[in-house]
Order: C-alpha cells, then sequence, then structure tokens
C-alpha cells in the first residue's frame, strides 16, 4: 500500500506579517511560513492507512527550499517514510492549475505509484480548493471530496468513504471507488484506531519515526522543473491563467482590551493587581462580573 500525502506552507497570519512585492506577489522568503492547517487532516487519513494497512506513506509539496522544514514537521506527524520537494525559481508563483500540473508531474515520476493520494481540504492563503481536485484532472483517477473517514478493501481493491455531502454535516453519504485514488479529506477527519494491535503499531510507528524526521535530509528528495521535464512555458508563473488585479496588505488586528503595565518594583501597582485577582481566586461570586 503506498500513501502519497500533498502538503503546503502557508504564511503565518497569526504573526501580522505578511509581505508582498510591488507586483501584489507574496515575498514568502519575507513571510513566516507554517504547515497549512487543513493538511494535517489528510496526514491524519494517510497514518491511519499506514496503521491499519502497512505500506509506505510519502509527503510531496511544491515551493520554495525553506519548505524542508514544513515536510520535516509532516513527516514527525504522520510517520512518513520519506519526502519530496519541487522546487525552483521556475515554479514560483504558481496558480493552482499550475502547481496542479507540477504535483501531479512529481507523483507521476515516483518509482511506484501510489494506490491513494490524500490532499486536504483547502489552503489558508488562497482558499480556493482547487489544487487537489485539479491534481487528480491530470492524473485521470477517481476522486472523493469532503472525507470524514476512510477504509481501504485491499481485497477487492477499493476505498471506502464517508464524505459530507455540500459540506453539511447532517447529511452524509458512503462512497465506494476503485484503486488508485484520490481523496480530499474535510476539517470534520477523524482516524479512528478500533483495536489494540491498531494502537500498539501507532505507538511503534511513532517511536520508529522519531529519529528518520530529526535527520529527514537522509530521505529527501528534490526535484526541478528539468528534472520533472516540465517546459517553463507551463508552469509558474508563465502557465498560469489566474489573473489578481490587486492585493489588499492584511492589517495585524487591533487590541481590544486595554492593558496597563505593572513595573516588577513598584509594590503598590502589585498589590493593586492581587486584590483585582483575589476574588477570581476565592470563587466568590462578584468574580462573574457584571
Amino acid at each position: 500500500m503506498r500513501t502519497v500525502v500533498l502538503t503546503k506552507g502557508v504564511p503565518d497570519f497569526r504573526e501580522g506579517v505578511v509581505s508582498f512585492d510591488e507586483d501584489g506577489h507574496l515575498e514568502r522568503g519575507e513571510t513566516p511560513t507554517v504547515m497549512n492547517p487543513n493538511d494535517k487532516h489528510a496526514l491524519r487519513a494517510a497514518l491511519q492507512t499506514k496503521v491499519r494497512h502497512g505500506g509506505d506513506v510519502s509527503l510531496m509539496s511544491m515551493g520554495p527550499p525553506g519548505y524542508e522544514e514544513i515536510l520535516q514537521e509532516g513527516m514527525a506527524d504522520v510517520y512518513a517514510d520519506d519526502l519530496y520537494l519541487l522546487s525552483d525559481r521556475e515554479m514560483a508563483a504558481a496558480d493552482t492549475w499550475a502547481t496542479a500540473m507540477t504535483l501531479a508531474t512529481g507523483i507521476e515520476k515516483l518509482d511506484d505509484q501510489p494506490d491513494l493520494v490524500i490532499a486536504g481540504f483547502k489552503t489558508a492563503d488562497g482558499e480556493t480548493g482547487h489544487t487537489g481536485p485539479q491534481t487528480m484532472w491530470c492524473m485521470d483517477r477517481p476522486l472523493i471530496t469532503h472525507v470524514i473517514s476512510l477504509d481501504i478493501d485491499e481485497d477487492e481493491e477499493v476505498v471506502r468513504a464517508k464524505r459530507l455531502v455540500e459540506g453539511d454535516v447532517e447529511e452524509i453519504e458512503t462512497v465506494e471507488a476503485p484503486l488508485p485514488a484520490f481523496v480530499v479529506t474535510d476539517p470534520e477527519f477523524e482516524p479512528t484506531y478500533r483495536t489494540a494491535s491498531s494502537r500498539l503499531k501507532h505507538k511503534d510507528l511513532r517511536e520508529q519515526t522519531q529519529e528518520r524526521a530529526e535527520n529527514y535530509e537522509e530521505v529527501l528528495t528534490t526535484w526541478d522543473h528539468e528534472d520533472l521535464n516540465l517546459d517553463p512555458d507551463y508552469i509558474g508563473l508563465d502557465g498560469s491563467p489566474t489573473i489578481v488585479s490587486s492585493v489588499d496588505p492584511i492589517p495585524k488586528a487591533p487590541s481590544e482590551r486595554e492593558a496597563e503595565l505593572i513595573d516588577a518594583d513598584d509594590e503598590e501597582g502589585l498589590n493593586d493587581v492581587l486584590d483585582e485577582l483575589a476574588p477570581f481566586a476565592e470563587g466568590t461570586p462578584e468574580a462573574a462580573g457584571d
């Protein structure tokens, strides 16, 4: 059983510092980057598949060299076996279509083709939810979206999944697709480990992966557009049909509370702080406020 998980680094909007160049393109080198939150659900689905059915898990991302740390984080989360980074200047500023073409080519270059490719619901920066389905279209595989639980029937070579209908948590349908297949997980996805053997295997995999994640460079493969035999005219900015007319900087959220700074040597001020906190420590009715 071979599984590939697609993941991406996104700007850390919590920092309130997002940098754009004069053309409105995000300067990722100047912006703090974290793993896309929705990709963690895809990682959990891949880990569940590995625990239940064995096999290997690969993580793949397209982005600058700094994405190595994103892949390392993903390896620690999903206990992956190897990592793939698709990276060079020709891939920069790609929209979802150019990204999907590059990712699909990277997957097809793997020596062993995956039985299952899993992607997150959408990214925190683009919010389109296009990359997963577009990658599937390039690969011509069955697609199941909004997946909240899944299992593999290896004998029949099918994936069975429960998915939300139009994102409605009150309406769930069960679907089946032949392997190899492509799955997009929903934020409602929850992995399950019903048997003692699955829980023990989960523990063993975690222990085995700690050293591998620390030395992730040994299992990291980086491919540029020449390695993938991709024409620069069809990837990156040149290959992106999307046109962004303008970009508004993301303002840092203003503080909604007033704060008074108390110096550590201000004995009277510290006593005032203790007087304010005392009702909460005592659990008095006044602590609830008005």
